[in-house]
């Protein structure tokens, strides 16, 4: 329904998804011909990396089509846009003016399919709206999936050669491969050229012990999904959807369920994309780091999309002056670089608000000296509690279709809490409310509990087997596998 409600339509129900069955056999299939294909042809004298990454390149695409292969026209023509700009960028010494040009063109040619494809109904209707003209003809078109990720990737390469910090890529099959790599393409994490390009290029070997990690991530993240976010969304999507029929304190469990459902949904695809790159020796940036125990908004976005959050610092903050710079000034760039943030996120005035929200929280703390999240005891309880519910009712905005909807679930939530509560199965709420408790109970023992005693903790075998064996068993009994698409893939 959230997908639907962006005007996307059921498109993503033929993309092959995480949490799938297709992709339980698919997987092991790959990683068979990953590591056994390149063996035959030694003989040949080839490279095994270079076998092995021209397979996750024939892998990446044709996963990638699954869904449209048309759009993977553009995946191919963003990528080839790209890798020419950076070519040429890095051949130009000397000449500031003119790298200048080709850095402004080369990022403009990159996000106009982003602009067409995700903006451009958006930009027509508030434009008629605010004109008072007619209604404009729209594209009507689905989004290319994912084009938010790999635009976001690419364009990133291209300042990083732009800025010298990395030199031009000359190999186009590894810069492709980069590009479209299949495990983070359709919700990131966003990797940097400076870090996955290098892995590419490297040799790859089977690691026991890298195996073993990423299946305990690729477990940890199907429970974050299928056990929690979506055994919660179906109490969230049946109060939100008809919150004019429900009470405010439906509204308010609603809104706990869908932070926390966001949260399941999103770490745990980002858990199974680096579970997946792990097992074929790549090692992708952590994208979630415990959010919801953050002492400040500041301390949020640190530890939430935090691949995000770096490519928004490294290339619109600090290219605007960061903090390097007076004190308007600087609650400027923070407030420009989540106006982005939001765009970014879709093509809805709920998320230019939210990223505006976050904007505005983080400047105010600026402003109080409140950013720092050195604190602790009842300080540090109180501290997450109120940041906790300020990123509740942001997500509150971010969720609703518009923001007039937005605003009438908040306004029932703080007038309206005296009236009876709904609640779905006895069942469903058990579940859902356990998932939760045993999230945020993982969460603060990895928070707050020092690693070696877990270390000590897990080096019993009889410990780590119930633990995999109550995962699976949760998974296969309590998951929920009709959900469809991850959120963060329709962004």
């Amino acid at each position: 329904d959230l997908v639907r409600s962006r005007g996307l339509g059921d498109v993503y129900k033929r993309q092959m998804l995480y949490n799938s069955f297709q992709f339980l056999w698919l997987l092991p299939l790959i990683l068979v011909a990953y590591y056994f294909l390149p063996i035959l042809f030694v003989p040949l004298k080839i490279s095994k990396t270079i076998v092995a990454n021209r397979l996750l390149l024939i892998v990446s695409y044709a996963l990638y089509m699954q869904w449209n292969p048309a759009y993977a026209l553009i995946l191919l023509g963003i990528t080839a846009e790209t890798y020419l700009f950076a070519l040429w960028i890095g051949n130009t010494v000397g000449q500031w003016r003119r790298k200048f040009l080709l850095i402004s063109c080369g990022i403009g040619l990159a996000l106009l399919p982003l602009l067409v494809f995700k903006y451009y109904n958006f930009i027509t209707s508030s434009f008629a709206s605010l004109f008072g003209w007619g209604e404009l003809p729209g594209l009507n078109w689905a989004i290319p999936v994912g084009i938010s990720f790999f635009t976001f990737q690419a364009v990133g390469y291209l300042f990083d050669v732009y800025f010298q910090r990395i030199r031009p890529e000359y190999n186009w099959w590894d810069y492709m491969l980069f590009v479209s790599f299949f495990p983070q393409i359709l919700s990131g994490p966003i990797s940097k050229a400076s870090s996955l390009l290098p892995q590419i290029k490297g040799e790859r070997t089977f690691d026991p012990v890298e195996t073993v990690q990423g299946l305990k991530q690729i477990l940890w993240g199907l429970f974050l999904k299928v056990v929690m976010a979506d055994r919660v969304g179906l109490y969230v999507d049946s109060i939100f959807d008809n919150y004019i029929y429900n009470s405010g304190a439906s509204c308010l469990l609603a809104s706990i369920f869908y932070t926390f459902q966001i949260y399941g949904d999103f770490a745990g695809y980002s858990l199974i994309a680096i579970g997946v790159g792990r097992l074929m020796g790549f090692n992708l940036i952590n994208n979630f780091r415990r959010p919801y125990l953050a002492v400040s908004i500041t301390d949020f976005w640190h530890r939430w999309h935090i691949s995000l959050s770096i490519w928004l610092k490294d290339y619109v903050y600090i290219p605007l002056g960061g903090n390097r710079c007076s004190k308007m000034r600087n609650y400027w760039n923070i407030f420009v670089t989540f106006l982005i943030s939001g765009i970014w996120h879709g093509a809805n005035w709920t998320f230019v608000v939210w990223g505006i929200l976050h904007g505005v929280f983080q400047i105010i703390e600026k402003a109080l000296g409140l950013q720092y999240s050195q604190v602790k005891g009842i300080v540090r309880v109180g501290r997450m509690t109120i940041t906790f519910l300020l990123v509740n009712f942001a997500w509150i905005i971010f969720r609703m279709p518009s923001i007039a909807d937005g605003w009438n679930v908040t306004a029932k939530i703080f007038t309206d809490l005296i009236s009876p509560l709904s609640l779905s199965s006895k069942t469903d709420m058990l579940l859902s409310f356990s998932s939760i408790l045993m999230v945020i109970l993982v969460d603060c023992v990895t928070e707050f509990v020092p690693q070696d005693r877990l270390q000590i903790v897990g080096r019993h075998a009889a410990v780590r087997w119930s633990v995999y064996i109550f995962l699976l068993c949760a998974i296969l009994l309590c998951g929920v596998f009709d959900a469809g698409q991850f959120i963060y893939v329709s962004f």
